[in-house]
């Protein structure tokens, strides 16, 4: 069951490799996010000392936020992945110019995980043949539904 998508990530990246992880949240972000307040558009993942980190992912609280706590919408979040994985990922992004770009939040038994691909840039060409290629299946689809009648 997805919680937050962005749906961007195709239209301005090519994305081959998808990984899931685990996510560190505090109590807050927890239940803000299960009140679907939760922001991916933003986001992406940051290589920093053999670590993966989630930036720019926002988490508005909630008005009934305990007193005691200051919440930081958008603060990085540390990923959970298997070290082996991690390597991989590190010899992938550096090497070859990709980037790690988050997908969507979902539930995965009772637990928050987030989904995230390898991508690489698309150029302004890429994405007016991705815009056309869109409008065309589209155009299909209304002409078969005319036929059809």
């Amino acid at each position: 069951m997805s919680i937050a998508e962005n749906r961007k990530a195709a239209f301005n990246y090519f994305l081959e490799d998808r990984f899931e992880a685990g996510i560190v949240l505090e109590g807050w972000e927890v239940k803000a996010i299960r009140a679907g307040r939760a922001q991916l558009l933003d986001g992406y993942v940051l290589i920093r000392d053999g670590e993966l980190f989630l930036v720019g992912m926002n988490v508005t609280a909630l008005q009934s936020a305990s007193t005691h706590v200051r919440p930081d919408a958008s603060r990085t979040r540390k990923l959970l992945l298997h070290k082996d994985e991690i390597r991989r990922l590190i010899g992938k992004v550096e090497q070859r110019g990709y980037t790690l770009v988050p997908l969507n939040l979902h539930y995965k038994n009772a637990r928050i995980k987030v989904d995230f691909a390898l991508g690489r840039g698309k150029k302004l060409h890429d994405k007016r043949d991705t815009e056309a290629k869109r409008d065309w299946q589209r155009e299909k689809a209304r002409i078969m539904r005319h036929e059809n009648k």
